[in-house]
């Protein structure tokens, strides 16, 4: 199956709300056309997670927890997880944490389309 990946990396407030929201909207025709749809997190993005402060982190919060009720892969680094002190709350949340080197090999042996925000 083909597939989409929204790679969530930069923590400004346009990146965090709009590829968020940017995979939502790929996701309303994706299985149509038979694509598959996965969200990345890695980077100042993956810090965002859960900090809740801004209307923006908010919005990304929510928008997350959208694309995880609705089936859709998002994932983030384990190792900065760890670093970070929130691996048990990002996979609460039921995001799939892997090492982020072995995930963007990953997308490329899938031939994966990794669009970038």
């Amino acid at each position: 199956m083909r597939k989409t990946v929204v790679h969530l990396f930069h923590d400004d407030p346009d990146s965090l709300v709009t590829g968020s929201r940017v995979a939502q909207r790929v996701l309303e025709t994706a299985g149509e056309h038979g694509v598959a749809v996965e969200v990345f997190c890695f980077g100042p993005a993956q810090r965002r997670l859960g900090a809740g402060a801004s209307e923006a982190e908010r919005t990304f919060d929510r928008q997350i927890d959208e694309l995880v009720a609705a089936g859709v892969r998002v994932g983030a680094c384990v190792n900065s997880a760890r670093a970070d002190g929130t691996e048990d709350a990002l996979r609460a949340r039921g995001l799939q944490l892997h090492v982020a080197r072995d995930e963007i090999l990953r997308f490329t042996l899938e031939g994966a389309t990794v669009v970038t925000f």
